[in-house]
């Protein structure tokens, strides 16, 4: 195993440290929800094996599910957003294609990553909550808390890539 590959699995534990520990208990005014640990998924490797990075996805939301008590929600959207990473990262390519070992960080550009991440973040979010509240019927509700939660998130995200130290 590389450094890398040592990194991440560092980054693994401490990314459910954190949600289980505080973003779990950190909640604004009952609607806004920070679950940070999706940025482990959409911060890895732009070449990585899609089969890998789905079995990762499913052991991060599996051990979130256990700590949140939620029979399998969090891993559920986790999968599906670890499934739509690289078709959403061909689509948003830029003109000369990835470089070899590139990571989808602010490094890019914050605009480009924000492109990146607020709809995979949404997805994310989306499933969650909606899947949560058992349908639409309390649809004004979950989009407040979807629009919230984003919010807080991905500013959770990029404030957490501005202080923190390089993956690669």
């Amino acid at each position: 195993m590389n450094r890398a590959g040592i990194f991440n699995v560092v980054y693994f534990f401490l990314y459910v440290i954190a949600q289980v520990l505080l973003f779990k208990r950190l909640v604004l005014f009952n609607t806004s929800f920070c679950f940070l640990y999706v940025a482990f998924i959409l911060l890895l490797p732009v070449e990585i094996n899609k089969l890998l990075l789905m079995v990762l996805a499913f052991f991060l939301g599996f051990t979130i599910d256990i700590f949140y008590d939620s029979l399998g929600i969090h891993a559920l959207a986790l999968v599906t957003v670890a499934y739509l990473r690289n078709y959403w990262l061909s689509t948003i390519t830029p003109q000369g294609g990835y470089d070899a070992g590139s990571i989808p960080a602010i490094s890019n550009g914050v605009q480009w990553f924000l492109v990146y991440s607020v709809p995979m973040v949404i997805v994310h979010l989306a499933l969650l909550f909606f899947v949560e509240a058992g349908g639409f019927g309390l649809f004004w509700f979950t989009m407040l808390k979807i629009m919230a939660s984003l919010v807080f998130t991905v500013g959770m995200m990029l404030m957490l890539q501005f202080f923190s130290v390089s993956r690669s």
